[in-house]
């Protein structure tokens, strides 16, 4: 086999490259949001170019039939094409976040993925640690499979995990800032120790956070500021597909050792001329 056509295996093998969360099984690493677009035609566009196949859906926020005089998420993002991840954005404590996914259940037809996110505050966004496992078990005990928004605390994530959450998404920053990953050193301690997908969530601004959290071992990344407030975000939302992929693909390749001196990259012996 050429190395062309060996590539070309490789690159099939890799779009072939599932992860599973709970009971479902998916090919796209990229998860987007709906919220902050222009329109909700502009909220199509962008989530088609990603490839993304889990869409999360603020349902404090964002009319999915609870409100049916008013455009429905539902008619850009079908759940024919789409895996739609309920999130409790905008929630500060558990018994609000139960609550939510309970709603989300039955506007969804007792779908149970979704994804918990219980807040701090609503200066920094900061996951609240004790409310959110509060939540966690509740929810895991009434038959939902929970994707969970939390800190970069490694022992914080092993807990969850233990309780059950089926996806522990640990933060790269803080929401909304687009600041990168600031902390890769604990989500690499969260990665090596876990046993459920591990889907960095917040902070990622651009395509190369995308790639570096992918390189670092994710499962896959969770976005939406960094698509919904490009120039351009249906084109943004192609770059982070392509970001993803990347970012996989070179963690699956395995890179070269990191070295304190140079290393010719050609050969010392061998000259034409000595």
């Amino acid at each position: 086999m050429t190395q062309t056509a060996s590539y070309g295996a490789d690159h099939a093998r890799l779009l072939d490259d599932s992860f599973t969360v709970g009971s479902r099984t998916f090919s796209s690493r990229l998860l987007v949001g709906t919220g902050k677009y222009q329109d909700l035609t502009q909220t199509g566009e962008a989530i088609a170019a990603s490839g993304a196949e889990i869409v999360t859906v603020a349902i404090r926020r964002t009319n999915i039939g609870q409100n049916p005089d008013e455009p429905n998420l539902l008619d850009v993002i079908s759940p024919d094409k789409y895996t739609i991840l309920p999130n409790t954005a905008g929630c500060f404590d558990a018994d609000s976040a139960i609550r939510t996914c309970k709603l989300a259940r039955e506007l969804l037809d007792g779908h149970n993925l979704v994804k918990l996110e219980v807040l701090g505050d609503e200066t920094s966004l900061y996951p609240n640690v004790v409310e959110t496992i509060k939540a966690a078990k509740v929810l895991i005990d009434d038959g939902f499979e929970v994707m969970v928004y939390t800190s970069d605390d490694p022992i914080v994530a092993q807990e969850l995990e233990s309780m059950g959450c089926s996806a522990i998404m640990p933060l790269g920053s803080l929401i909304g800032s687009g600041l990168g990953l600031l902390n890769r050193h604990t989500l690499s301690l969260i990665i090596e120790n876990a046993n459920v997908p591990v889907l960095v969530d917040a902070g990622v601004g651009t395509a190369s956070d995308a790639a570096i959290a992918m390189e670092l071992g994710c499962d896959g990344v969770l976005m939406n500021s960094a698509i919904a407030h490009a120039k351009d975000p249906v084109m943004m939302a192609h770059a982070m597909r392509h970001a993803v992929w990347a970012g996989r693909e070179a963690f699956l390749a395995g890179r070269m050792p990191m070295r304190k001196m140079a290393q010719a990259s050609s050969p010392q012996t061998g000259y034409f001329f000595q």
